[in-house]
């Protein structure tokens, strides 16, 4: 983060740290908990280990949509090319192991037969600057060695928000796919509603964020090299769906070599803060 718009981000991240209080872990219903801390809470469903709610107050930043694979935030491995689609259900919708503790949660997946990964998430607050910090873990139970990496799809309503991230014009790839524009070091992007679904790939700065409905949502993550995604993925990445219902904030870890038995622990702290729109 290095221009004018990096600072403002910055100091409207550590001018609400002050006070902050003790986050809390709460059991809702048969399979959702959420985490609160102060005006924030994260509601993370047990299926699928996902993350379907991030509101601050009652404004809620993630999609809702009722359809599969268009709501909440998933995690998925890397390179989408080894399983295409439809998402493996062990990772994605089947129901998740749980431990609750006091200020953190932990879920573990089941191991599916094809891949034989184990991915498990942990779900804690850092009141520090209070960031919500998910921290994915993929172990390999093969007998292999496998090549892998961590990928994060975070979905909000397409209404009226603006993406940004720091990245070179030129850079966003395939070009004038969508209709990014560059002030200083950021790039940014008001989505609209055409009638075809379209993806981009960029090398970031390790974050990425979106501001809509007077919310700033935040992610931070390790910023890689270009030759450390997997092969024809990306650091970051933004999908559009056809017309006006959600986006994709994508982001991935580097592409890492693991033994059997072996893992990778990635990383991603989640802000969220009412804000003024900057891109006006």
């Amino acid at each position: 983060m290095k221009n004018f718009f990096c600072i403002i981000l910055i100091t409207l991240l550590s001018s609400q740290t002050a006070g902050a209080g003790v986050p809390l872990v709460q059991k809702q219903g048969d399979s959702l908990y959420a985490i609160r801390m102060d005006s924030v809470i994260m509601t993370i469903d047990v299926n699928g280990g996902k993350i379907r709610s991030f509101r601050y107050g009652d404004r809620e930043m993630l999609s809702q949509l009722p359809w599969p694979n268009a709501y909440g935030s998933t995690f998925w491995t890397s390179p989408q090319k080894e399983w295409y689609w439809p998402p493996i259900p062990e990772y994605d919708r089947l129901p998740y192991s749980v431990k609750q503790r006091k200020a953190s949660l932990v879920m573990t997946s089941q191991v599916p037969r094809t891949h034989q990964y184990r991915i498990t998430k942990e779900f804690s607050v850092d009141p520090t600057d209070t960031a919500f910090v998910v921290s994915y873990t993929i172990t390999n139970m093969s007998p292999l060695e496998r090549q892998v990496a961590p990928w994060e799809i975070t979905r909000v309503v397409n209404d009226g928000g603006c993406i940004f991230f720091d990245a070179d014009l030129e850079d966003i790839t395939p070009a004038g796919l969508m209709d990014f524009k560059e002030k200083g070091d950021i790039v940014y992007y008001q989505p609209d509603a055409k009638p075809t679904n379209r993806k981009i790939n960029a090398d970031g700065e390790g974050w990425l964020a979106y501001q809509n409905h007077g919310l700033l949502l935040l992610k931070r993550f390790q910023d890689l090299d270009t030759h450390q995604p997997a092969p024809n993925e990306a650091e970051i990445q933004v999908y559009v769906n056809r017309g006006k219902t959600y986006i994709e904030l994508e982001s991935q870890g580097a592409y890492t070599s693991l033994k059997p038995g072996k893992s990778l622990t990635w990383t991603v702290r989640w802000y969220l803060r009412p804000t003024k729109d900057c891109f006006q």
